[in-house]
């Protein structure tokens, strides 16, 4: 059978779905671009249109085809089934055209982003040998939610959050379980440590002052909740915004708190901070691994992907 091109099979994946056989490609492309971005507003600046053109360019495919291809909503558009059909048939073909076009955009920078900590740590050490090998990235931090709308607008092509996206429009993945643990400078745990059983520990840990990245203290209210069986009544005597700052004040022995043990790994290992609670199932938060639709179309994202998943079975 001759091999054809990726135009061929775009025009035969479009004429399949009752599409005319001279659709236009630029037509097809602010297609999926709006059905990846989620609205006409976000797909226009990667398309370099303008918002009106975009409209336009999507009613005239709908008049071509026949078929509505967007419910439009308060805030974006959701794609009808038709939508979803066509673009499961032609992203695959037009992501290889794009970049048989434009060669340059395929090795285009990576845009990567996450919680700042664990980019740090974790993230941006395991990518060393790729940006030694050519691959660009940018980096940015950030909590999940503002990161994944970020990444709907076309911002981010991979994104580590600890929470699973909404809906249909991202892929994830499960990358890592972080486990949660009480941590505390040795002075602290000498004072609290001798105590036996949890009822004794959470006696004496009321006497230590709370060193949190919140006022509410959502990691330690869950570390109470889930590994004591009983709501925390203390409050925090430092808040900070950055478990790092947090890392830091507890080394120091402003108090105690709950880290992730991949942000408090080497203190424990060369004892500027201590274990204060070995329970037989600790607190467990799962990473995600959520990528664009379409960032495929670049190589080197499939790399820092398939190098992220690797590095995360040793985290």
């Amino acid at each position: 059978m001759r091999n054809r091109t990726p135009a061929a099979v775009v025009a035969s994946a479009a004429s399949s779905n009752q599409l005319p056989s001279h659709a236009d490609l630029n037509l097809l492309r602010t297609f999926l671009v709006v059905y990846r971005s989620g609205s006409f507003t976000a797909a226009a600046p990667r398309l370099g249109l303008s918002q009106p053109t975009v409209t336009a360019q999507i009613r005239t495919l709908e008049q071509q085809t026949g078929r509505e291809l967007f419910n439009r909503l308060p805030r974006g558009v959701e794609p009808t089934p038709y939508a979803h059909e066509l673009a499961g048939r032609i992203a695959g073909p037009l992501d290889t055209l794009t970049g048989l076009e434009d060669p340059d955009s395929v090795t285009a920078p990576v845009h990567l982003a996450g919680p700042s900590e664990l980019l740090c740590v974790r993230v941006l050490p395991a990518l060393v040998p790729l940006v030694a090998d050519g691959v660009q990235l940018r980096v940015a931090q950030g909590l999940p939610e503002p990161l994944l709308e970020e990444m709907r607008t076309g911002r981010h092509d991979l994104v580590i959050t600890t929470r699973r996206p909404r809906g249909r429009a991202l892929e994830s993945v499960p990358l890592a379980d972080e486990e949660y643990l009480l941590v505390g400078s040795p002075g602290w745990a000498e004072r609290v440590t001798g105590h036996r059983g949890a009822d004794a520990l959470c006696m004496a840990l009321r006497e230590v002052p709370l060193v949190t990245y919140a006022e509410d203290l959502p990691i330690v209210r869950r570390y109470w909740r889930t590994v004591f069986g009983k709501p925390l009544t203390a409050h925090a005597a430092v808040t900070v915004p950055n478990l790092y700052a947090v890392l830091s004040a507890v080394s120091a022995g402003a108090g105690v708190s709950v880290l992730p043990r991949s942000l408090c790994r080497d203190h424990l290992d060369d004892g500027r901070l201590k274990l204060l609670h070995e329970p037989e199932e600790p607190p467990l938060n799962t990473l995600f691994l959520v990528q664009r639709p379409g960032a495929e179309a670049n190589p080197d994202v499939i790399r820092v992907r398939d190098v992220l998943r690797h590095a995360a079975d040793r985290w």
